[in-house]
């Protein structure tokens, strides 16, 4: 998008955030800096870069270069990849994850999907676009509950679009049903065994 075109653009359309106010070739934080905020890794990992964030209404732009290489090519659809929206929603969900995070608006070890609303997809993205997600805080209850609004940009096109919740999500909690999940599955494997050795014939 050039310049004119951008400016254009952002004219024509209320965005969250100004795009012309914003340096594309001098990211805030990359992915090695994201991943200090942001637990997700290797396919599930969907933001680029951050390019801006602003500490007074806690709005955020990040983009994801997507690739014929990325996971859903292949199979959502052959010979016609588009990027599936739950993907589309995952990039926004992180972008508000690492503004949430970076801030320490809720006061959580990790943040969550809590709910989405009002979401509209108005255009497709295809590998090799880069889909630019942008946030801004709408209401935050620390330690229950962040809302925030978000869309979508590909070139000149919005091409998604709504209202995002996150909620904290409880680490220690879901790390101590793991651990009982292995130890029954430990115990169920080991009775299986057993059960197993006893019913052979001699």
């Amino acid at each position: 998008m050039t310049v004119q075109a951008r400016d254009r653009f952002v004219a024509e359309n209320k965005l969250l955030v100004d795009l012309a106010e914003v340096d594309f070739d001098r990211p805030i934080a990359t992915l090695d800096d994201i991943r200090k905020y942001n637990p997700q890794r290797f396919e599930m990992e969907q933001l680029t870069a951050v390019v801006y964030a602003n500490e007074d209404d806690f709005s955020c732009v990040g983009y994801r270069d997507t690739t014929d290489r990325d996971f859903w090519v292949r199979g959502h659809m052959p010979g016609m990849p588009l990027m599936p929206g739950v993907v589309m929603l995952e990039a926004v969900a992180q972008l508000c994850s690492y503004v949430t995070q970076r801030y320490d608006l809720l006061g959580a070890a990790m943040v969550g999907f809590g709910g989405l609303e009002d979401v509209r997809f108005r255009d497709p993205v295809l590998p090799g676009d880069r889909l630019i997600v942008m946030c801004r805080l709408e209401k935050v209850r620390r330690g229950r509950m962040i809302v925030c609004q978000f869309q979508g940009v590909v070139q000149e096109r919005i091409v998604l679009e709504g209202t995002l919740k996150g909620i904290p999500i409880p680490v220690e909690a879901l790390q101590k049903l793991r651990t009982r999940a292995g130890e029954r599955e430990a115990a169920t494997g080991a009775v299986g065994s057993i059960g197993e050795r006893g019913t052979s014939a001699p």
